[in-house]
């Protein structure tokens, strides 16, 4: 069952509605990465695999774009599997069409009980869009998805960490290592993906109609967990004149359970950990108007305003909200020591597929990222161009000359 995705991925063809798709993942991951070029997680992963260092970079500031129904960061790991293998649009959709359909068919229930699906579902993608760059037919791109089994793995309780991070890159790296075997001829048992899929606690048959990656990709407008970027959206609702933060008596954020899901720090101490609270994200718009990297720093969720703010805050959590991030609506209401009540409620924040961020709202994102003097640069990236850009900023992989299998388009 599992393994009929090796089968379409094999035999897609992508339109012009699909290759705009991989054009605008490719800008945002890449973009997001070089804003991550001097973290530490790119400085702890020097001369690792660039697969890794790529994504686990491209993932640490949480900035990378997502796929709703599945629950997954699509593109930090097909991007970068596919540049790594020196593969293009097609290499991409084909991985992303893979991840978008397996997290859907491992199910809301499968996040909810503490993996993170971005890993479990993206290992075995990866694998997809390596192969499908290294030219393999149906036959390798299931070996390739069944060699990557054993790396299928991630869990939500890394998050607020550099673990968070480095799992993903460990998913994407081990999904390109399996297809670079694959291609040398590695023998693997497809049925190992149906076991796996079963253990991980998947029941649905994945769906191989639509669109190259059906249902779209939600880009990010600040830099933090997609839960937080509905809550954002409704602060910043909030009229801020004639209004101090001093005068805040009593926050009160009404939203649904599904939403709280990865949201585990509730007075988070680092600026990891701030993008996953809810709390914070209320505050720092509250505080900022528009959040963006600064505001997501170890000194930034240190402000007194922010821990005064954090006191204050009440979360009530509505029961239900099955099926992901942004089920129903998240409502605000902020109320001062002289009487006054604000109160503002989104149900889908901006550069939702159903809300998406124009190509302008995505080149002043890419320019917040590598600066007003670079974002041309990027925003006209191409695949063949986006590897070079990526080894000069982060270095080239050193152990890429004593591979047995060279990467082809």
């Amino acid at each position: 069952m599992i393994a009929d995705l090796a089968d379409w991925a094999a035999a897609l063809g992508p339109d012009e509605a699909d290759r705009e798709v991989a054009r605008r993942a490719l800008v945002d991951t890449v973009a997001v990465t070089l804003a991550a070029a001097g973290d530490p997680v790119a400085a702890m992963t020097a001369g690792l695999p660039e697969p890794l260092r790529w994504a686990a970079t491209g993932h640490v500031l949480d900035f990378d774009d997502v796929h709703l129904p599945s629950t997954s960061h699509v593109s930090v790991v097909c991007v970068n599997a596919a540049l790594a293998c020196g593969g293009g649009a097609r290499a991409y959709l084909a991985g992303a069409g893979v991840m978008a359909r397996l997290g859907t068919a491992l199910g809301w229930s499968h996040y909810a009980s503490g993996w993170h699906t971005t890993c479990t579902a993206g290992a075995p993608a990866a694998a997809v869009a390596a192969g499908t760059a290294l030219g393999l037919d149906t036959d390798g791109l299931r070996r390739a998805m069944a060699l990557a089994v054993p790396a299928a793995g991630g869990v939500q309780r890394a998050f607020g960490t550099s673990g968070k991070s480095l799992q993903v890159g460990f998913a994407t790296d081990a999904g390109v290592r399996a297809a670079r075997l694959a291609a040398a001829g590695a023998t693997a048992e497809p049925a190992a993906l149906d076991d796996w899929f079963g253990l991980a606690g998947g029941t649905a048959e994945p769906d191989l109609s639509g669109p190259a990656v059906p249902d779209g990709l939600a880009l990010k407008l600040h830099p933090c967990c997609y839960a937080m970027q509905r809550p954002i959206s409704a602060a910043r609702e909030l009229p801020r004149e004639g209004r101090g933060t001093e005068d805040i008596e009593r926050i009160t954020v009404t939203t649904p359970e599904a939403g709280m899901q990865p949201l585990i720090h509730r007075r988070p101490r680092t600026g990891l950990e701030a993008k996953f609270s809810m709390e914070y994200a209320v505050a720092t718009t509250l505080l900022d108007g528009f959040p963006r990297m600064a505001d997501f720093t170890d000194s930034a969720a240190a402000r007194p305003q922010v821990r005064e703010l954090l006191e204050r805050t009440k979360v009530r959590v509505l029961p239900g909200g099955e099926g992901g991030l942004t089920g129903g609506e998240t409502r605000i209401v902020v109320e001062s020591c002289g009487g006054e009540r604000a109160e503002a409620a989104v149900e889908l924040p901006r550069g939702h597929p159903e809300r998406p961020a124009s190509d302008a709202e995505l080149a002043a994102k890419v320019a917040d990222c590598v600066g007003e003097e670079r974002a041309a640069e990027v925003m006209a990236l191409t695949w063949e161009s986006a590897a070079p850009l990526l080894r000069g900023a982060l270095g080239p992989d050193r152990g890429q000359e004593n591979r047995s299998v060279s990467p082809g388009r």
